[in-house]
C-alpha cells in the first residue's frame, strides 16, 4: 500500500537535480541544443523517485498541474509583453525611444543612464518585467548603435530593473517576501537599503569605467547618424509618441495593476500603427500575432525590429511551462523541502542560518526554475528557525530576496532568465558578467551575515507577541 505521507530521503531527492543540470550542461554546452528536453528529463525522474518512495500518480500528477497553475500568471505577462512589443515597434514608438535616446544620451555615460532609467521605471510601477519589455528594448537598439555589445547593455538594463523592482511597494515579489515571512512590507525595504543601495552603487561605478571605452567614435565614423536616417526612413518618428510609454507608466504607478495598464498601452501602440504610420488595420493585428517585419537594409535596426507578437514569445512559454512541472513535482512531493532541510543540518549559528537562507533561495531558483517559488520555500522553511536564534524575520526576507529575486536572472532554465532572453535577444550566460547589481548583492548580504553588520536581533517583547500572535492564530 502507498502512503502519501512518506518522506524522501535526501539521497533520492537530489537525484532529479543532479540529472538534470548534468543533461542540461551536455545539451546547451556540449551540443548547442535547447534546455526543454534536460527538463522533462528531470521532470521524468523525480516522478519515478517519488512513485518510488510512495507517492502516487494521483499526487506526482497534482505537482505537474500545481507548477503549471504556479506558473500562469509569468505566462500571461510573457504573452501580453510579446503583443505589445509587436505594437509598440508596428507604431514607431520604440524606433522614436531610439531616435531621440541616441540624441541626448553620450555613449560613454549610456551604461550608466540606462541603468538610472530603469531602476527609476520600475521602481514607479514594480516590475522588472514590464521595465524589460519596453524600456528595455528601446535601451538594447540605442546602445547597439552606439557599439556597445549587447551583453553589456542587456546587464545595466538587469540591473536598473531589478534594484526599481526590489525597492519598489508595487512590487510583487517584495510583497511576496514580506509577507510570506511575516514582516512589513516597507520594514522589509527599508531593510533591503543595505544591500541594494551599495549594489547600485557599485553598479554605477562599474557601468561608467566601462563606458569609458565608448567615447565619441560611433558618432564621428557615421554609425549613429546612419541608424537615425534608417529610423526616419522607415518610421514617422516624432515625440507625442512617446507619450504612449509615458501614460503606461503613468497608470502603473497610480496603482492600476500591470495587465489592464500593459492591454492600453496596447492599443495605445496599435492606433500608432494605424494613424501615425500609416499601416494597414490588417497588418497591424497580424503584428500583434507574428511581430513585425521590416527589411531597412540595416543589420541593426532589422534585428532589432524583427520581432514581437504572440508567436515570438511562444518558446517562453512552452519553456516556462516545462520548467515549472518540473518544480512543481519537486517542490509537491516534498524532494525540495528534504533538500532544504538537509542543508538546515549545517545551520548551527546565526550567521549559519543567515548563510544557509541566501543559498537555499539561489539553489530553490536552480531547482524550482522559478523566483517565486525561491522566495515562498525558504521563507516557509526558516521562519522558525530565524526566531530560535532570535533574528528578527525581516534578516530573512533580505535574505531571500538577495539570493532569490535576484539571482534568478542567472539560471538559464529559470522562468527571469527565460524572459529576459526573449525580451532583450541575449542569453544567461552572455550578460552574467554584466549584471553587476544581480552578482553583487548576493555577496554584500553573505558579508553582512559574516560580520553581523545590520542583522537585526529579535528582542524577548517581540518574540513574546510573536508567539501570542500565533497561539490565537491557531
Amino acid at each position: 500500500m502507498k502512503h502519501e505521507e512518506n518522506q524522501i530521503p535526501f539521497g533520492w531527492a537530489i537525484i532529479p537535480l543532479i540529472v538534470m543540470i548534468t543533461a542540461m550542461s551536455f545539451t546547451i554546452v556540449v551540443f548547442g541544443g535547447d534546455p526543454h528536453i534536460p527538463l522533462i528529463l528531470g521532470t521524468f525522474v523525480s516522478a519515478l523517485i517519488a512513485w518510488k518512495c510512495g507517492f502516487s500518480w494521483q499526487k506526482i500528477e497534482e505537482g505537474l498541474y500545481k507548477g503549471i497553475r504556479l506558473a500562469l500568471p509569468a505566462i500571461v505577462i510573457i504573452i501580453m509583453v510579446g503583443i505589445i512589443i509587436g505594437a509598440w515597434i508596428g507604431g514607431g514608438i520604440i524606433a522614436t525611444m531610439v531616435y531621440y535616446g541616441l540624441k541626448l544620451i553620450s555613449p560613454s555615460l549610456f551604461l550608466v543612464s540606462i541603468t538610472i532609467i530603469a531602476a527609476i521605471v520600475s521602481l514607479a510601477i514594480g516590475s522588472s518585467w514590464s521595465t524589460m519589455g519596453t524600456i528595455g528594448v528601446a535601451g538594447m537598439g540605442i546602445g547597439l548603435s552606439m557599439g556597445i555589445p549587447a551583453p553589456m547593455i542587456a546587464g545595466a538594463i538587469i540591473s536598473g530593473a531589478y534594484f526599481g523592482d526590489k525597492m519598489s511597494p508595487l512590487s510583487d515579489s517584495t510583497n511576496l517576501a514580506a509577507g510570506v515571512v511575516g514582516v512589513d512590507l516597507f520594514e522589509h525595504i527599508k531593510h533591503m537599503f543595505y544591500t541594494t543601495i551599495p549594489g547600485l552603487i557599485i553598479a554605477l561605478v562599474v557601468y561608467w569605467f566601462l563606458g569609458r571605452k565608448f567615447s565619441t567614435t560611433s558618432i564621428e565614423d557615421g554609425h549613429i547618424a546612419d541608424t537615425m536616417t534608417q529610423l526616419q526612413t522607415n518610421f514617422v518618428i516624432t515625440p507625442w509618441l512617446l507619450l504612449v510609454p509615458a501614460i503606461v507608466i503613468l497608470l502603473v504607478a497610480k496603482k492600476v495593476p500591470a495587465l489592464p495598464a500593459l492591454t492600453i498601452g496596447v492599443i495605445l501602440g496599435f492606433l500608432a500603427h494605424v494613424l501615425v504610420q500609416g499601416g494597414a488595420i490588417d497588418d497591424a493585428i497580424n503584428t500583434l500575432q507574428g511581430g513585425f517585419s521590416i527589411e531597412s537594409g540595416n543589420e541593426m535596426i532589422d534585428s532589432l525590429f524583427n520581432r514581437g507578437g504572440i508567436d515570438d514569445m511562444m518558446y517562453t512559454v512552452s519553456l516556462t511551462i516545462v520548467a515549472m512541472t518540473f518544480g512543481g513535482v519537486l517542490e509537491n512531493t516534498g524532494m525540495l523541502k528534504a533538500i532544504v532541510d538537509q542543508i538546515l543540518k549545517v545551520a548551527k549559528t546565526g550567521k549559519g542560518l543567515l548563510t544557509t537562507a541566501i543559498s537555499s533561495a539561489f539553489l530553490t531558483n536552480v531547482a524550482a526554475a522559478e523566483q517565486y517559488i525561491s522566495v515562498v520555500v525558504p521563507g516557509r522553511m526558516y521562519v522558525q528557525s530565524f526566531r530560535e536564534k532570535r533574528l528578527h524575520p525581516k534578516n530573512l526576507s533580505r535574505a531571500v530576496e538577495d539570493g532569490g529575486t535576484l539571482t534568478s536572472v542567472f539560471v538559464p532554465w529559470n522562468t527571469c532568465a527565460i524572459f529576459i532572453f526573449a525580451t532583450l535577444s541575449v542569453h544567461p550566460l552572455e550578460y552574467a558578467p554584466y549584471a553587476i547589481l544581480n552578482l553583487v548583492v548576493p555577496f554584500i548580504s553573505l558579508i553582512y551575515a559574516w560580520t553581523g553588520f545590520s542583522i537585526t536581533p529579535l528582542s524577548n517583547e517581540e518574540y513574546k507577541k510573536m508567539d501570542e500572535e500565533d497561539r490565537k492564530a491557531i
